[in-house]
């Protein structure tokens, strides 16, 4: 994987955590960051400048994500970062001297399997693709022996991409396996989490670094649903973001306001929760069709979340809105008059949820072994 956001590594050790609960003590699962751990100065420095630029400078990445989508131009990229990589990356075979490569990232495919040939190493491979909807072409690789996806449109760019169905399998996005287990009664999970049980409980989160307008969000939702009368409790998740956690807890909150920093136990607030606001990162929302949480999606990033939206929305799982305003308009109608929409869209998530996706991932490549 690359650690590009976090997505890539949390499916990593869902993968990793599948393996240990199917098959204890049979398998040694290693968690490689190929290009920072593997690549020369400045290569192994790129990584890092993922999150800056999607918090801050969305248009550059839009750019570079256009650029990434030209096949003569990642083509030659591809070429130059093998030559000034190959001998950093051979060191991944001497240390590691794998029986199956897993790949989790669109740029571990092509110079890796590259590399196999030109040492005239034959392994298994599988990319295991962690976007939902919109796919850049880099995922795919027709040398591949399995493909996983997540959806019908991820499926489609895989063949057009020329791998072969027998290399594609549509089974979900691998979740951590704590997803697979059957949810607590919500009655419980509350009590034991401080809520009431009265009123609507929105949960805004922020990914694991709380990104986006979490603070702007979180006072237009609480200012809204005191003015309206609607019975409701918020509870924020702030992630790494010690700063944001600071300034929310020190607010004099109109309505009872739960902030916390980074959770490990996110399956128990979800569970607890009427509805979730979120930006459309793709682990967020299949780990909140799995719990049944209608999903209100505040932002994306540009290219690979784009597709996410309509999803969403399309499937009747959740609504679009990147106003705070019109976000708290949205969580107050759900927590009034349309609170028999919010059990429909509930329904509706649950069926579309993948709990069981990591072990039938797991599953399979046990079998390419």
């Amino acid at each position: 994987m690359s650690d590009t956001g976090g997505g890539h590594r949390a499916a990593a050790q869902a993968l990793q955590s599948a393996f240990a609960v199917r098959y204890p003590g049979q398998f040694q699962v290693e968690i490689v960051d190929l290009w920072a751990e593997y690549t020369p100065w400045p290569v192994n420095q790129l990584p890092r400048l993922y999150s800056p630029i999607v918090a801050h400078a969305l248009w550059l990445w839009k750019l570079l994500w256009i650029v990434s989508e030209n096949e003569r131009t990642i083509s030659f990229l591809r070429r130059l970062l093998y030559l000034i990589c190959r001998n950093n990356l051979q060191k991944i075979l001497q240390e590691h001297r794998p029986r199956l490569i897993i790949s989790v990232h669109p740029l571990t495919q092509h110079i890796p399997l590259h590399l196999l040939a030109k040492e005239g190493v034959h392994l298994p491979f599988v990319t295991v693709v962690t976007d939902l909807i919109s796919t850049n072409h880099n995922w795919f690789h027709a040398q591949v022996d399995r493909c996983f996806v997540a959806s019908e449109a991820a499926a489609d760019a895989a063949r057009r991409r020329g791998l072969q169905p027998h290399q594609v399998r549509l089974l979900g996005l691998p979740i951590r396996p704590v997803f697979a287990e059957p949810l607590p009664a919500r009655e419980t999970v509350r009590a034991s989490l401080g809520l009431t049980n009265a009123g609507l409980i929105a949960l805004l989160v922020g990914g694991g670094e709380g990104m986006g307008p979490v603070a702007a969000i979180a006072h237009a939702v609480a200012k809204r649903l005191a003015a309206t009368g609607t019975s409701g409790e918020l509870v924020v998740i702030c992630g790494r973001n010690q700063r944001l956690r600071r300034e929310l807890q020190r607010t004099d909150w109109p309505i009872p306001v739960q902030v916390h920093g980074f959770v490990d136990n996110m399956p128990e607030w979800m569970a607890a929760s009427d509805c979730i606001i979120t930006k459309a990162g793709p682990g967020t929302i299949a780990e909140a069709l799995i719990c049944g949480l209608p999903i209100l999606l505040s932002g994306f990033i540009p290219g690979q979340e784009e597709g996410n939206v309509p999803f969403v929305v399309d499937n009747g799982v959740g609504a679009y809105c990147d106003s705070p305003a019109g976000i708290a308009a949205i969580v107050s109608s759900w927590g009034g008059p349309e609170r028999e929409k919010l059990a429909q869209m509930a329904a509706r998530a649950r069926r579309l949820g993948h709990p069981q996706a990591v072990y039938d991932i797991v599953d399979e490549i046990v079998e390419l072994l």
